[in-house]
């Protein structure tokens, strides 16, 4: 039995619409482990912790050493982690200038579109891809974003664009 070990921080992928506030705004409670319950997975097990339920611009110093301590302490080496797309990279960054293990594969994913209230939302799509890399990377720090995986080095959120890319390979400006 292959096991996952999702930690959970909020962001946009596990969020609701407010309309009093026009935005989006993280759940009280992670719909994360409801959903990928209701996939029915055969042969992976999921096991869950929640670091905090914050929009990742306000993820804190404390709040990363949380992020990092769990991982340090996790007895699984496949960790995928829910995050807000505004500081994904930086978490990314300080867990691998921080972790002292280097047994596992790590995966930060996030959403630009709630999974719940919204369809269609390429955060159900983000987790099923990052579950899936999770099998075949070699151990070490990645994000997943459009169906692509990214060192943390490398990433940049495109706001113009409303995607993750990479600042050494950029797609070339249409003609």
């Amino acid at each position: 039995m292959n096991t996952i070990h999702i930690i959970i921080t909020g962001g946009t992928i596990d969020s609701y619409y407010d309309g009093l506030k026009d935005t989006v705004v993280p759940n009280n409670e992670s719909i994360i482990p409801e959903f990928l319950d209701s996939l029915k997975s055969h042969d992976t097990t999921f096991v869950f912790t929640t670091i905090c339920m914050k929009d990742s611009r306000n993820l804190n110093d404390e709040d990363r050493k949380n992020i990092l301590k769990v991982v340090e302490e996790s007895k699984h080496n496949k960790i995928l982690i829910t995050h807000g797309t505004y500081t994904m990279p930086d978490t990314a960054r300080v867990l691998k200038a921080n972790l002292k293990r280097s047994d596992q594969a790590i995966i930060l994913t996030a959403s630009m579109i709630p999974i719940r209230g919204f369809s269609p939302s390429d955060g159900t799509y983000n987790l099923g891809y990052s579950i899936a890399k999770l099998q075949d990377l070699p151990n070490g720090i990645y994000l997943c974003m459009n169906s692509h995986v990214f060192n943390p080095e490398e990433v940049v959120k495109d706001l113009a664009e409303g995607k993750f890319s990479s600042i050494f390979f950029p797609e070339s400006p249409e003609k």
